[in-house]
């Protein structure tokens, strides 16, 4: 049986073997160009997205989809721009036999075509990028070039890079096969066998508050393009930019020929608990979630059912040992702390450095020079309120603003979290970062998570030491990032012999424009799914190989 190639598959059949190209060369390769700048993008191109972003804003969202009683208005931006966009609210049993009823269409269609149908959504959210953008900006409280390239370019890119991994793994094998075994003196025995990609069901993704498009575009295209049917089902505070990611996916699939429902939206009611009801529906088979450790766990414990991938949260560690670039060393950090307000579920929390100070290019410095420098870097960063908030954002809810408040009863201040007045957006709640010094003793303070623009700097005995407590932080709540500094090549092998063993991604001596809290689609994977802070990556093949089957029948030739 040989695939008959659909025409978006022809259509972007280059962009695929690209991707499959880069995925296995892992150098730097991005089908989308992270510049919002109008040269790449064209001179009306901002403001046609502006305006289409506003057009939602005190109305009833464009969206026609079955079982929608009601609709529902949850968001609250963090710039302090009224939202009020009204959804359509369904329950749990409508979606899921909407999307059921959806899936054996697109099962049949084979890879080829849903790979075109997947890669001509992709392509018609890319055209609305700075519509999704603004979003992405005034539910998550990301700065607007952060917003269009995370939330936009570098999403896009993630989405991709996991129709590219699941295209090579639904495609390893051939449709059909001919079979034949000797046998004695008679006609040998012949078979002709055909290997059907066959999904698992209904895919439900859970989206989170900070990056609703970046951590949610994997997995629900993941889903889509192995043939799962899926329901989207948003944070409650960040449902518009996912909103409108379902609305394109619906209008392309429509316009493909193909059942709109294979792609729902589920906003949910306050106190509704709409994600749990779902993650527990028995024909739900794939769920996809990022957020706290508490529900991750949950998920996993109790949706038994299904295929469960999650990022939670984790310590993610640096280890100061020696530096041959002291000011680039603490620039970096400086801006790594400082990015959306260490809003970020790769951003460093524990920094450990000895306490009789480091060896580096300006001389020995103690431990309060160091900690001072990288206090002194991020101060430097958010000095202009201006320039800061475009670095900054702002702060996403009021959990980060309730650990403001409650870091300051621990540990000494190195640099404290200042309020700043948005020139923008009177109404925005802007922090900047705190460094607080720790005692390596103080364990119960740096061993668990401190999500927000809060960091540590921990006084160690010795190098050897912070090792040590890398891996037993990293080992028992886990990491997705670890960074070390140093000049001495065993203490460089020593952090990476360590990462290995607690399944965290290192990274060495970062002192320019590569940071430890990004990851480039295409070559940096994110997350391992070796320790505790996730039970998967972006972007490999466990990723996606676990969302169909292969269900083989044969015949006598």
């Amino acid at each position: 049986m040989t695939e008959t190639p659909h025409p978006l598959y022809d259509r972007h059949a280059d962009t695929l073997n690209r991707a499959l190209t880069a995925i296995t060369e892992r150098g730097y390769w991005s089908a989308y160009p992270e510049s919002p700048s109008p040269r790449v993008y064209g001179e009306t191109a901002a403001a046609d997205g502006k305006a289409a972003f506003e057009a939602y804003l005190g109305g009833d969202f464009p969206l026609d989809q079955p079982g929608a009683a009601d609709r529902v208005a949850t968001e609250s931006s963090p710039f302090g721009v009224e939202l009020n966009v009204r959804y359509p609210h369904a329950g749990a049993d409508e979606l899921v036999a909407a999307a059921s009823a959806a899936l054996p269409a697109w099962r049949d269609a084979g890879p080829q075509a849903r790979a075109g149908v997947c890669l001509e959504i992709l392509d018609r959210l890319h055209k609305h990028i700075f519509e999704l953008a603004n979003a992405v900006q005034f539910t998550s409280g990301q700065a607007f070039v952060m917003a269009f390239q995370a939330g936009g370019a570098h999403a896009l890119d993630r989405a991709l890079e996991a129709v590219a991994y699941a295209y090579a793994e639904m495609t390893r094998h051939p449709g059909t096969a001919g079979w034949e075994k000797a046998a004695g003196k008679g006609d040998p025995l012949r078979m002709t066998k055909t290997f059907h990609v066959v999904p698992r069901g209904v895919a439900l993704v859970i989206g989170c508050n900070t990056f609703p498009t970046w951590n949610s575009y994997p997995g629900l295209f993941a889903s889509l393009v192995t043939g799962n049917p899926v329901v989207v089902k948003p944070h409650p505070r960040a449902v518009l930019p996912l909103a409108i990611t379902v609305k394109y996916a619906r209008e392309v699939l429509a316009e493909a020929g193909f059942d709109p429902n294979l792609v729902l939206l589920a906003p949910e009611a306050p106190g509704e608990k709409l994600a749990s009801t779902l993650a527990l529906h028995p024909a739900v088979k794939i769920i996809d979630f990022t957020g706290s450790t508490e529900y991750g766990d949950w998920l996993e414990a109790n949706a038994r059912q299904a295929a469960v991938y999650t990022e939670k949260a984790g310590l993610n560690t640096v280890v100061i040992d020696s530096t041959d670039d002291f000011a680039g060393m603490c620039r970096n950090l400086g801006f790594t702390l400082s990015l959306y307000s260490g809003q970020m579920c790769t951003t460093s929390q524990n920094i450990l450095i000895p306490g009789n100070g480091i060896e580096t290019d300006q001389g020995h410095k103690s431990f309060d020079e160091v900690a001072g420098g990288i206090a002194a870097a991020v101060a430097k960063v958010t000095a202009d309120p201006a320039r800061g908030v475009e670095m900054t954002g702002a702060i996403v809810n009021d959990g980060v603003l309730e650990r403001l408040d409650e870091v300051t009863k621990v540990g000494e201040a190195v640099l404290e979290s200042r309020t700043v007045e948005h020139p923008a957006f009177p109404g925005a709640v802007v922090r900047t970062p705190t460094v607080v010094r720790l005692a390596a003793d103080d364990t119960a303070t740096y061993s668990k998570e401190w999500f927000g623009p809060i960091s540590f700097a921990i006084a160690t005995d010795s190098t050897a030491h912070s090792l040590e407590i890398l891996r037993a932080t990293v080992g028992e709540k886990g990491a997705l990032t670890a960074a070390v500094y140093s000049t001495d090549e065993a203490v460089l092998d020593a952090a990476e012999a360590a990462a290995i063993e607690v399944g965290v991604h290192l990274s060495c001596n970062l002192t320019g424009g590569v940071f430890v809290n990004q990851s480039a689609a295409f070559s940096d994977f994110h997350g391992s799914g070796a320790n505790a802070a996730a039970n998967s990556a972006l972007t490999d093949g466990a990723y996606v190989a676990n969302r169909f089957r292969i269900v083989q029948s044969r015949r006598h030739a």
